[in-house]
């Protein structure tokens, strides 16, 4: 019984696994933070767009090719 106590005790496989469970959670809040900011990103970046497409809806003389024609270049 005393034998296998002590080999118990020098068995490090349950403290592996457990470092290894430690380090998943760590990459699994990383991602879950990494991925909030990636959405702000993400968002901002479609808002900003979003505006952009609209004031040039609104405002045909701004956009372009510059001219500030708002007629098309005649054909061919």
């Amino acid at each position: 019984m005393k034998g296998m106590l002590g080999a118990l005790k020098r068995d490090e496989r349950g403290v592996s696994a457990l470092e290894y469970v430690i380090l998943a959670v760590i990459v699994v809040a990383a991602v879950a933070a990494g991925g909030g900011i990636l959405r702000n990103v993400i968002t901002s970046a479609f808002e900003q767009t979003g505006k952009t497409i609209s004031n040039c809806i609104d405002n045909v003389s701004t956009c372009g090719d510059g001219s500030g024609s708002t007629t098309p270049p005649p054909a061919g």
